[in-house]
């Protein structure tokens, strides 16, 4: 019920100058449909502008919004926002009723003209622990998306992410707490550039970084090669 867009991502190419989505309004009645843009804590800049940001949309019938990249400044990297698309139906003369609006919320993704494809940038995160903490580097140009909760093997212990998304050049760390071993690969389920889940990819946590100290017989400059 209400109104629902034909996709779960929308993808802003630098190429095309802009994105578009269509939104239907799956209610028998017109139905106002407002879009609005909402940036993520890490990347509060505004890039870009839904269009039009209110429109009437009739009972049955499709909406195409366009995402038009703002400023004149190119994109360096991939770059993550968020749309929700809401749905307020019109009140009823004489009636006093409380609306329900129904909102679909999606990620919005830029990507850089001179950019490539990339189809499991997942791949590319390093990850390693230091100090007592998950640490997660993601040295790329692209955005990664995947769920909050990651597993280390093979310990099995469950780690949450502060976000599902590590952004371009970001570091992320996460405490583990104690831990009864050294874990050796981390499990992650990541998402498709489209937002459809795949199987799980395990990635190897970097050598020795999940003990920083010397080891029994080794002096303090004769850590294990890298």
């Amino acid at each position: 019920m209400g109104v629902v867009p034909e996709t779960s991502v929308v993808i802003v190419d630098e190429a095309d100058g802009e994105g578009t989505v269509s939104v239907k309004n799956t209610d028998n009645h017109p139905t106002l449909l407002h879009t609005t843009i909402e940036p993520i804590p890490e990347d509060n800049a505004e890039f870009v502008i839904a269009t039009p940001p209110i429109a009437r949309v009739e009972g049955g019938a499709t909406q195409l919004v366009r995402f038009v990249l703002a400023g004149n400044e190119p994109p360096n990297t991939q770059r993550l926002a968020r749309v929700s698309f809401s749905g307020i139906p019109p009140k009823r003369p004489g009636k006093n009723e409380i609306q329900t609006i129904i909102r679909q919320n999606l990620p919005v993704l830029i990507h850089p003209q001179d950019l490539a494809r990339n189809d499991k940038p997942w791949e590319l995160l390093k990850w390693s622990v230091e100090n007592g903490e998950l640490v997660v580097r993601n040295d790329s140009r692209y955005v990664v998306r995947l769920e909050q909760k990651v597993q280390l093997l093979p310990t099995q212990q469950i780690v949450s992410l502060p976000a599902p998304y590590v952004l371009a050049g970001q570091t992320r760390r996460i405490a583990l707490g104690a831990a009864a071993a050294t874990p050796e690969r981390v499990r992650l389920f990541p998402a498709t550039v489209y937002g459809f889940s795949v199987e799980h990819y395990d990635a190897v946590l970097a050598a020795g970084a999940a003990d920083p100290g010397p080891r029994p017989g080794q002096g303090p400059g004769q850590g294990p090669g890298r």
